[in-house]
């Protein structure tokens, strides 16, 4: 038996179709804007020259050791970028695609003031933004709940939500959809921006424990029932372009490093994805493998014209791949801030999709634009992505261009960076007690 959502500004009630009378459903198909789940707030519509750009920030890691210099200037840093990007690209609307916070390594008394700073380039620009949330936004001094309700009380252009309850499992709260308009008196969307929660990371508190390192079973069954609705309501999905993001990436992207052909996918690749670098890795002994392939299915199979899944976590990678069996197109970030694990070269900007109306259900512009305002890995995102090589397209910011990407040097050291960093392990500064205890933990140690 499907379930159907019934939303209202109240929240959302499932019901079953076969127990409800046809006249509600017929009401609702006359009432399309019940679905709108931000009655109070601006539509996000496309430019009147008929294009949409959506920019992404990753991997902030603001809150760092708040006990000496080191952390508040990586978190001023992380700021300058922000705002730069924002100056670059001036997107319509920005997506935050995890680690806002280093909930490890910060102070509980004050972590979710952390939101306040970092939403405030957003603020103070009027951007429209939304936010998914990584493994050390779950952590002994912070929750994904705690920061998404925060946001909520103060970033006014803030488009983040929780998900119902009982969706998403624990510690998993941030999975909703954002929809884009082409214009502002249009009766459906054209575009919807889901974001899902990958968890990881600790419980918050005393007594803190791991968190399963997957999308809950629970967000694909309520996926499908929020897809049947817009249907009901919209129309075909297929009427629909889409886009995903979420923090960990998922198991499958681990399978496309291997063989992944950098002229045909540029952008940097300097990050080996292993244990802890994607979804369902760590403790499978005890949680079992591939505990993302329910949501995995329920994805590829139901979002229709899903022109990339987009991760972070990874600091040193920024490239996009297409998964051979199903063919849907995954995507790395590039790392935002200057919290987090690093390495000299791999620099910190942002990355960019521009939609286009005339074409905006089979193809997305992309790009990774750097703190001098040059970019890299410029592709178009279409059917023939990652079958051919990308013609030179070099795609403008702040007036400097470049079309190349940095040479593939990918390492066991970088390797080891990668799963020191995500996990919490060492922060690049002091290592707190707590962290190391965790690391120990997860390791077996």
């Amino acid at each position: 038996m499907k379930l159907l959502p019934l939303i209202a500004v109240g929240g959302i009630m499932y019901l079953s179709k076969n127990n409800i009378p046809e006249g509600i459903f017929q009401s609702r198909r006359q009432t399309y804007d019940h679905l709108n789940p931000y009655p109070l707030k601006p539509r996000l519509v496309f430019r009147e020259d008929g294009t949409f750009k959506l920019s992404v920030f990753s991997d902030l890691h603001f809150g760092e050791n708040p006990w000496d210099d080191w952390g508040p200037e990586q978190d001023r840093k992380s700021l300058i970028v922000m705002n730069d990007m924002l100056r670059f690209e001036k997107p319509d609307y920005v997506a935050i695609n995890g680690d806002l916070i280093t909930g490890d390594n910060t102070f509980a008394e004050n972590s979710t003031t952390l939101i306040d700073i970092l939403t405030r380039p957003l603020t103070d620009a009027g951007v429209p933004f939304s936010s998914a949330h990584g493994n050390h936004d779950n952590h002994v001094n912070i929750s994904h709940l705690q920061e998404i309700t925060r946001e909520q009380e103060v970033a006014p252009t803030s488009y983040t939500r929780r998900a119902p309850v009982g969706v998403g499992g624990e510690g998993g709260e941030g999975n909703y959809w954002v929809p884009i308009y082409a214009h502002a008196g249009d009766p459906a969307p054209s575009l919807i921006v889901w974001f899902f929660d990958s968890r990881s990371g600790f419980t918050p508190g005393k007594g803190s424990a791991p968190l399963p390192d997957w999308v809950d079973e629970s967000v694909a069954m309520w996926l499908e029932s929020e897809i049947d609705a817009m249907e009901l309501a919209w129309g075909p999905s297929e009427n629909r372009a889409a886009l995903a993001f979420v923090h960990v990436p998922l198991h499958v992207v681990e399978s496309l490093q291997p063989g992944l052909d950098h002229e045909k996918n540029p952008g940097l690749d300097d990050d080996i994805l292993g244990l802890g670098s994607t979804q369902s890795t760590v403790d499978i002994d005890k949680n079992g493998e591939n505990r993302d392939k329910p949501f995995w299915n329920a994805l590829t199979k139901r979002v229709k014209n899903l022109h990339a899944v987009v991760s972070g976590h990874t600091h040193g990678n920024e490239w996009c791949a297409r998964e051979p069996n199903i063919k849907q197109i995954m995507c790395f970030n590039k790392h935002t801030g200057y919290g987090g694990y690093d390495k000299v070269g791999w620099g910190h900007g942002a990355r960019t999709f521009l939609f286009h109306l005339d074409n905006y259900t089979s193809s997305v512009d992309t790009w990774i634009t750097l703190e001098d305002g040059s970019t890299r890995a410029n592709v178009v995102l279409n059917s023939r992505y990652g079958l051919d090589k990308p013609a030179a397209k070099p795609t403008i910011a702040n007036g400097i261009s470049s079309s190349s990407s940095p040479s593939p040097s990918s390492t066991t050291s970088s390797a080891l960076a990668s799963s020191i960093g995500m996990w919490g392990i060492i922060p690049f500064g002091a290592l707190a007690l707590d962290t190391f205890k965790h690391a120990l933990f997860i390791f077996g140690l």
